[in-house]
């Protein structure tokens, strides 16, 4: 039995997931992060068990992989993957969802502060032998807008209690017992958009997600108001998201996913107020670790145990 991995932060900072899968006599493979269709699909041949993070599991991938018996996704979103086109030649699709949910939130967080208090501005400047006096927006006490108040999304608005903010939310599939005891008020997406200072994005991306953020939303925004999207690419227009900064619609924006990664040149750099980072948000030694046991134990369970793996994606 063999497992491939195209994670570049699958086992980084251990071994352990790997030496289970030894104990189970699983050989271990590891491919780059940035491999083609063609030379994935050649380097896969015989394998029965995949890792995987950006590079696209497609229904011409499945079709040419008659080993395959289950793809991992090392982290939360699954939109890289082809999930009806695997489950209907039976091969098991899994994510980890709880692994990283802290990490993501204390960083989406980060990404709040930083743009309120302009922390990189004032980095800039002083490192430039600059003693700039910076003036930034307040955090305490200001009405933050969460969309999507899944697992993430609940723990940034247990930070964000912890500020004494007003929270707003928007979600299809309201959790009405966490907002009582948090405090958090469910509304519509425009009206959150209309009344929330800070704006923060905790969304699958799907069709009905994708540019949720757009033209007509960045319209709706206080012009003090800044917006966050640690979670996926795509959300958010970033056409309509330059233009919004440009025009002095919003106070300022991070993305720590882009529409195309990885976004080594972007018009939106030009934007002091823009904070753009490389989609690290869930990358913490003891997350990455989580996720990795996560998947080597649900391949563990699909090939050697013979049972159901945990956090199964069906359609």
């Amino acid at each position: 039995m063999k497992v491939v991995s195209t994670s570049p932060s699958f086992a980084k900072y251990s071994n352990e997931p790997i030496e289970f899968l030894r104990s189970h006599q699983i050989e271990f493979e590891y491919l780059p992060a940035d491999i083609t269709e063609a030379e994935f699909i050649e380097k896969m041949q015989g394998v029965n068990a995949a890792i995987v993070a950006f590079n696209t599991i497609s229904e011409k991938v499945l079709d040419s992989l008659p080993d395959l018996k289950i793809v991992c996704k090392h982290g939360v979103g699954v939109d890289n993957i082809d999930v009806k086109a695997a489950q209907d030649r039976g091969v098991v699709v899994t994510n980890v969802p709880n692994a990283n949910k802290h990490a993501v939130a204390d960083f989406a967080f980060a990404l709040m502060l930083s743009l309120a208090r302009k922390i990189p501005e004032a980095n800039d400047k002083t490192k430039k032998g600059e003693w700039p006096r910076i003036f930034g927006s307040d955090v305490y006490g200001k009405t933050l807008g969460i969309v999507g108040l899944g697992m993430i999304g609940r723990e940034v608005a247990k930070r964000a209690k912890g500020f004494d903010m007003k929270i707003v939310a928007y979600d299809p599939y309201p959790n009405d017992a966490f907002a009582a005891e948090y405090g958090i008020e469910y509304v519509q997406l425009e009206e959150l958009l209309t009344i929330s200072d800070f704006i923060t994005l905790h969304m699958p991306l799907t069709p009905q997600t994708r540019n949720l953020i757009a033209e007509k939303e960045f319209a709706l925004m206080k012009e003090e108001a800044f917006i966050v999207n640690a979670s996926r690419g795509g959300i958010v227009s970033e056409a309509a998201l330059y233009e919004a900064l440009k025009n002095g619609k919003i106070a300022g924006a991070a993305l720590d996913v882009f529409e195309e990664e990885p976004a080594t040149d972007h018009p939106l750099f030009e934007h002091s107020n823009f904070i753009a980072l490389p989609h690290i948000a869930g990358y913490t030694s003891g997350a990455i670790n989580t996720l990795g046991m996560v998947c080597v134990q649900n391949i563990v369970d699909v090939l050697v145990n013979n049972k159901e793996p945990n956090h199964v994606i069906k359609l």
